[in-house]
């Protein structure tokens, strides 16, 4: 029978009733008292050196209050990176400043140039089009490979476009290269990972405030971890101590990793608030957010996978390109490096691993992470290059995925490439997945095809990801400048009812759902009784906040903790109560018994002690119930599984069309079941734009192609079917007190080989041979060209 309530139970999530009734509150619902609106001139070209920019006429016209430039930052930081990369010889990266408004040249179309803050919205948009511009244009650099030979510099100051050139396993590479020289078989693929926008639901908006009587500053802001903006913008951008900065990141509407960044916008206001001593807010526009979200993927790969002739994997060699954009981003080095060469090893046995990556700066938007971030681009690669050996070697796909597999009885897994899986079952994945697509009626599936004029095409791959991104020493040595713990804190009412104070924050997950499911489960009380707060650095524990699949393995982990805590404070409370040996005490369904007798006492009589203490162990406790616990990670979590895709391709237009998609998912314990299942759906839906439709896109002159839905894709309803979804596999975590793996962002991780492998499996089948790759997006003209050769 499925459980009602608690872990493992499909519980509505609780915050739909807001958002379903129009009651949530966003960023942009906030107006702040005598608040002033912000307006960001952006800049037209790619590049050009900045010889005046002339602010008189806006100044003064009606409404506006100030205008803001470079000068006036001077005094200032520029935004940090959070994450240092050492390259293959041993060199810190190159890091150019990242100023908050352009300082002497423009790098990309829509940096920041200059600040109009006025009385409304209107006045300030009219006054930003009387600023008077005096640039020289200088040629933009686009292309990654030309970048990194020389010519134009995006940033001068630096000598070098390269911003580093990263090798892992260094001491790997002669082995590898020898591994390569006496295979059997060599396969080689070139490919195209292809930059997204992310596109969430709400765009980015940030409010300033500042209190004169008690020099306080409050940052109201569109973010996925709030602790670590008041962090990076209090320390390293305006100076601010962080008791004297608030950062509030109230409702959100969606992130998908664009929302972990420290942006120019959020530090601009923050200041001008103080220099105006009024609130200054700014909300961005659709058209902006494709110029100034970080943008994600962007890779140029060239991957070899050396075979024996019996199609064990010998070794792997990749060489990538990976574009900045035109500064670094809070984490934007990690995403190409520590987050995609840990996973080249997937699911598999290869005992060689080579991956070298060149960063590179271009004169286009920053690059950071964006949903999977690193793990979608290594499984990619990965899932590609085998799946065109087994069609080189004549072999099943997924014979050769299974002979290379590793076995259940060989975790611990020690790859070659640092990382070390704790626990998982790939057999038995890739066998649930056969069954729930129902792989052994395909054939009779694509006569039916065939009839019809269509080419019928499966396409089969696994996937591995890194989640819980850890541990804060490990990182620390890897380049991370933050540690990458989480916290919480429980505190319990004289009444019973709970408030969990989490570093988490949720932006689409459920975490006020599941997490009370997590605390509810442990005491055994309604989850009605427990409360989660999130959000604002003024009442939650400093915390990294979320992204990479962490919330509940390492936020949910440092809850079980503090929750811990107080069920072992209150157990001798309860002891004392009962006139029993703490050792004695249980707790199960709200109430402390003790062991073998009928004595008891429910959970409420044990708070309500706490806190009057009447009849309390003075002697031995202090009063009160509540506990904070920090929980940083031994290793990583490793969410697997394996997918299948079905696709109709019409060979008169290229059109291909999605007819099945089945997901068989390891996420290890499961706290809510309908919850998981939503987030995997989310995950293939984006997985399968990459594939198909998304594409940012830049002409030679960098200006941006794709700004607006006219010319960006995404999938509508009708381009993705009803998915079937599993995760019954399940391998516990072993290092975590919930076994839990994560499981946000898998279905943009395995989803797009999927589909690509689909389109090339039914071209081949329908006898179109010479097609062996065709790079993302896969639309109709695409495909029909590759198919006209």
């Amino acid at each position: 029978m499925p459980k009602d309530h608690g872990i493992g139970a499909s519980s509505k999530r609780r915050e739909d009733v807001r958002f379903l009734s129009g009651r949530g509150r966003y960023t942009d619902d906030m107006n702040l008292a005598r608040q002033a609106y912000a307006v960001f001139l952006r800049a037209q070209v790619a590049h050009a050196k900045i010889n005046k920019i002339d602010t008189t006429d806006a100044a003064a016209m009606p409404g506006v209050i100030r205008v803001f430039t470079a000068q006036d930052f001077s005094g200032v930081g520029g935004l940090p990176c959070g994450w240092q990369v050492t390259d293959r010889h041993g060199n810190a990266m190159l890091e150019p400043k990242h100023p908050i408004l352009a300082e002497g040249k423009i790098r990309y179309v829509g940096e920041a140039l200059a600040m109009i803050v006025a009385e409304t919205e209107a006045q300030a948009r009219d006054a930003a089009e009387a600023i008077v511009m005096d640039v020289e244009d200088l040629p933009a650099v686009v292309d990654m490979k030309a970048a990194a030979a020389g010519g134009t510099l995006v940033h001068d100051d630096i000598g070098s476009n390269l911003c580093y050139d990263w090798g892992f396993v260094e001491d790997n590479k002669a082995a590898v290269d020898e591994a390569f020289a006496r295979a059997d078989h060599v396969t080689t693929l070139e490919l195209v990972n292809n930059r997204l926008a992310p596109n969430p639901m709400e765009p980015r908006v940030a409010i300033g405030d500042y209190d004169f009587s008690t020099d306080q500053h409050t940052l109201y802001t569109t973010s996925q971890n709030p602790h670590v903006i008041r962090l990076l913008m209090g320390a390293f951008v305006l100076g601010i101590p962080e008791h004297k900065l608030r950062v509030v990141a109230p409702d959100v509407g969606g992130g998908f990793g664009s929302k972990i960044f420290h942006y120019a916008e959020e530090a601009a206001v923050t200041f001008a608030a103080k220099e105006l001593r009024r609130p200054v807010k700014w909300t961005s526009t659709r058209s902006e957010a494709f110029i100034t979200d970080a943008h994600g993927r962007d890779h140029v790969t060239k991957i070899e996978l050396a075979l024996d002739k019996d199609g064990h994997f010998q070794a792997i060699r990749t060489e990538t390109f990976a574009n900045m954009g035109a500064y670094l981003s809070t984490f934007a080095p990690s995403v190409p490096t520590w987050l995609h060469g840990t996973l080249m090893a997937g699911n598999y046995k290869t005992p060689l691993i080579y991956v070298n990556v060149k960063a590179v700066f271009t004169n286009t938007v920053p690059v950071d992470a964006y949903r999977g971030a690193g793990r979608p681009e290594a499984t990619f690669q990965l899932e590609r290059v085998i799946d065109k050996a087994a069609r080189e070697m004549g072999m099943d796909p997924v014979e050769l995925r299974r002979k290379n597999f590793v076995q259940p009885d060989e975790f611990p897994y020690q790859t070659p490439v640092a990382v070390v899986y704790d626990t998982g079952n790939y057999q038995a994945t890739m066998d649930k997945l056969l069954d729930i697509a129902d792989v052994a009626g395909f054939e009779a599936r694509r006569a039916e095809s065939a009839e019809a004029g269509k080419l019928r095409g499966l396409g089969l791959n696994c996937y591995i990801e890194a989640c819980g991104i850890a541990p804060s020493n490990l990182v620390g040595q890897l380049g991370a400048r933050a540690g990458l713990y989480e916290s919480a804190t429980v505190r319990v009412n004289a009444t019973g009812g709970i408030v969990v104070m989490t570093g988490s924050h949720s932006h689409g997950q459920g975490h006020e759902t599941t997490f009370a499911q997590v605390i509810a489960d442990m005491i055994g009380i309604a989850e009605n009784q427990v409360e989660i707060v999130h959000g604002d650095t003024a009442n939650t524990p400093m915390g990294m906040g979320t992204y990479g699949s962490r919330s509940l393995a390492v936020g949910g982990s440092a809850m079980v903790r503090a929750a811990n805590k107080v069920i072992n404070k209150a157990k001798k409370i309860a002891a004392h109560l009962l006139e029993a040996s703490e050792a004695d005490i249980e707790l199960k369904d709200g109430a402390f018994s003790v062991a073998g007798t009928d004595k008891s006492v429910d959970w409420g009589s044990v708070c309500l002690a706490a806190y009057v203490p009447h009849n309390y162990p003075l002697e031995d406790l202090e009063p009160g119930l509540e506990e904070t616990a920090f929980y940083d990670p031994s290793n990583f979590t490793y969410p697997a599984g394996a997918y299948a895709c079905e696709v109709e391709v019409d060979p008169e237009t290229g059109k291909v069309t999605i007819c099945a998609f089945a997901a068989a998912d390891d996420f290890g314990n499961v706290v809510n079941p309908m919850i998981v299942e939503g987030q995997v759906h989310g995950g293939l839906a984006q997985g399968i734009g990459q594939a198909l439709l998304e594409g940012v896109s830049y002409d030679e002159n960098g200006q941006l192609l794709s700004g607006s839905y006219m010319d960006y894709a995404m999938p509508r309803a009708d381009d993705v079917p009803s998915y079937v979804v599993d995760h019954s596999c399940q391998t516990p975590c072993t290092h975590n007190p919930l076994g839990v793996k994560g499981c946000g962002e898998a279905g943009a991780i395995g989803s797009p080989p999927a589909v690509v492998n689909a389109v090339i499996d039914a071209l081949h089948r329908g006898g179109i041979t010479h097609v062996t790759h065709i790079d993302m997006p896969l639309t109709p003209g695409r495909v029909w060209s590759a198919i006209q050769g």
